[in-house]
């Protein structure tokens, strides 16, 4: 079976090469026709079922992925609705493909499987020299090969029931120019605002308004205060491991004796030089002509060295320094080709070099001046080698202190005396809620702030049993144990409490309906007569490409708005921000800067099309295969991570 798999072996890299492969975004190594008949189903295809455990693993493995590609992504923004939904949806598509391509005998042969990896380039990099892989990585996996071979195949077999649909789509010049055209329309228009803002002085709200917001059962949940916790905590990090440790003075003299080439400053030259040009593979008579004129200009200023700067003003080839009698400045070890490095630095003050030769051609060098080079004394750097020290054996010392951390925690009832015994600070937090947002300056923000921490606290054993948590690692050489003193469950706060709030909500809601029920009656009004041009604001032009800064619902009405007469009068709800009424006046053809060259519009036109038609062929398999997502699925509506409790 895949023979290809059994005589070579070649596999982490290609894993996760199939894990981006939408086919195995949820599946894991099971085959696809393994599928689980769970009792409380939430989807239905083929006649087999989704459970809610497959669903709960589909979207809990889709969060541990996004967190390995984004370390500081915010896990709340994934445990949505809206996330589940579509992790659901997508456990559908793909067990429907996976049925479309098994009746269509898809399944490639083991010939294709090798040629396929021997020949394309997306393996290249998976591929030894003589066409092997490396067997450990597959052994890695946990996956044998069989295992694997099955895999391939199924992905392979899967991603042609639709690829054939995507690549098929064609876009003609004059179709794909129409269609983009239409999308980029441009529309000149006047827009009129009603603010709410401009409301809110002229509307009352009285306590009955406010009672009346409080009690509708829609709003219940923006006065739920959220679950939190009174807790102690310690964290066991690098720093604290370093503040842990003593270093004797002679150790510290030791490093500095051990490393005193660290602590010379730098030596630094400066010279001048006389340049005659012969640059590398120049041919050999000029060369000569060169080192003889170099060698001229030597003898000139070894009989004279005070002329040296107007020699080298006069006759160096040099561009930068021959202005400056050749002068180079100061300039530190490596700042100049080899050849010319190696011999400044063993020259004294005052020395005049032989001829230099360099890939730019002949130098005379005349040594000026020389500083630094000097060590610095140990009591100048005694801090910092201390530092040093005490940081180099923290990292050695850190796992150690981090099992010893984990023993005492466990076998402590408190944290007081973990504290105390590896000199920690014992931090206490009021209010903390699994979103918890400290200030930057805040003492431990960082950790206040890692999602773990917060995943710890809100354990339920944590929770109840007031004891030491067990210590968790957070990442960045921290560990952390947390002790919960207090939990308080989420609770619906009394209207005393957020009565501010409430009345600026139930404020805000009457200037908005305000505002809309005056840009309402003076649509209906303007339809009726349309007012004078110069009692309306100047006009604008805009388009997809082209916002002109309005808002996104007026650019959206625009531009859905039916222009089969003009002027064409239309009316936009912008929510709690009021009203807008808006006046089309001419349509214009698309801007060729926004669609760009004709080329570039049939890709884009032609990705659409493929886009869409594959989208419709999904659907249709959808009906062939019966698949349909059962009156439990709804539980994704609910608030986040409830199914998964």
């Amino acid at each position: 079976m895949f023979d290809f798999v059994r005589r070579h072996t070649r596999i982490l890299q290609f894993i996760l090469l199939l894990l981006i492969v939408p086919s195995f975004v949820v599946f894991g190594i099971q085959g696809y026709d393994q599928f689980s008949e769970g009792r409380d189903s939430v989807a239905r295809v083929d006649g087999q079922d989704i459970s809610r455990s497959e669903w709960d693993n589909a979207h809990r493995n889709q969060i541990e992925r996004m967190r390995a590609q984004m370390p500081g992504i915010d896990v709340k923004m994934l445990d949505t609705p809206e996330v589940r939904q579509r992790v659901l949806e997508q456990l559908v598509d793909e067990r429907v493909i996976f049925a479309a391509a098994r009746d269509l005998h898809l399944t490639p042969t083991e010939q294709r499987l090798e040629r396929l990896f021997k020949t394309d380039a997306q393996f290249e990099s998976l591929r030894n020299p003589d066409g092997s892989v490396r067997k450990e990585l597959l052994a890695a996996q946990g996956m044998s090969s069989a295992m694997f071979a099955q895999r391939l195949s199924q992905d392979i077999a899967m991603s042609q029931v639709t690829s054939a649909i995507a690549l098929s789509a064609f876009a003609p010049e004059t179709v794909a120019r129409a269609a983009v055209d239409a999308f980029y329309q441009r529309r000149e228009v006047r827009v009129v605002r009603f603010d709410a803002r401009e409301q809110l002085g002229k509307v009352q709200v009285t306590d009955a308004d406010l009672q009346a917001y409080y009690d509708d059962a829609a709003n219940a949940r923006r006065f739920q205060s959220p679950e939190s916790v009174t807790m102690e905590y310690l964290v066991l990090d690098l720093p604290s491991v370093e503040r842990s440790i003593s270093i004797a003075e002679d150790d510290l003299r030791k490093y500095y004796s051990e490393n005193a080439s660290r602590y010379e400053q730098a030596q630094e030259r400066r010279a001048r030089h006389i340049l005659i040009k012969a640059e590398a593979g120049s041919p050999a008579d000029a060369k000569a002509a060169a080192r003889r004129k170099a060698e001229a200009l030597l003898a000139e200023v070894k009989k004279s060295p005070a002329s040296f700067a107007e020699v080298a003003k006069k006759n160096s080839e040099d561009p930068g320094s021959a202005p400056n009698g050749g002068d180079l400045d100061w300039f530190p070890r490596g700042a100049m080709v080899k050849p010319f490095e190696d011999t400044v630095f063993v020259m004294k003050k005052g020395e005049i070099s032989g001829i230099v030769e360099t890939d730019f051609g002949f130098h005379i060098i005349e040594l000026t001046d020389l500083r630094g080079g000097e060590r610095r004394s140990f009591e100048s750097v005694r801090a910092e080698i201390e530092a040093e020290v005490r940081k180099s054996l923290a990292q050695k010392r850190y796992a150690e202190a981090a099992e010893q951390f984990s023993n005492l925690v466990e076998q402590e009832d408190t944290l007081e005396p973990v504290a105390a015994q590896l000199k920690l600070t014992l931090r206490r937090v009021e209010r903390f809620t699994r979103d918890y947002r400290p200030a930057a300056q805040a003492e431990g923000a960082a950790v206040l702030a890692n999602p773990k921490l917060a995943e710890l606290a809100f354990l339920p054993d944590n929770l109840a049993g007031k004891h030491n948590s067990q210590a968790t690692d957070i990442g960045g050489n921290q560990m952390v144990a947390v002790r919960v003193l207090a939990h308080q469950p989420s609770r619906r706060q009394p209207l005393a409490d957020v009565r501010d709030a409430v009345r600026a909500t139930v404020q805000q809601d009457k200037a908005a309906k305000a505002a809309r029920t005056e840009g309402e009656a003076r649509l209906a009004k303007w339809k009726a007569a349309a007012p004078p041009l110069a009692e309306l604001p100047a006009a604008q032009t805009i388009s997809r490409a082209r916002s002109q800064d309005l808002p996104r619902p007026i650019v959206d009405a625009v531009l859905k708005a039916s222009v089969d007469t003009l002027p064409a009068w239309i009316g936009v709800d912008l929510g709690q921000d009021g009203h807008a009424v808006v006046m089309i006046e001419k349509v214009q053809a698309a801007d060729a800067a926004d669609t760009g060259p004709i080329a570039q519009v049939r890709q884009q036109y032609a990705a659409m099309w493929a886009q869409a038609e594959t989208e419709a062929y999904r659907a249709a398999l959808r009906k062939r295969y019966k698949s349909e997502i059962t009156a439990k699925a709804k539980a994704a509506e609910e608030p986040a991570g409830a199914a998964s409790k």
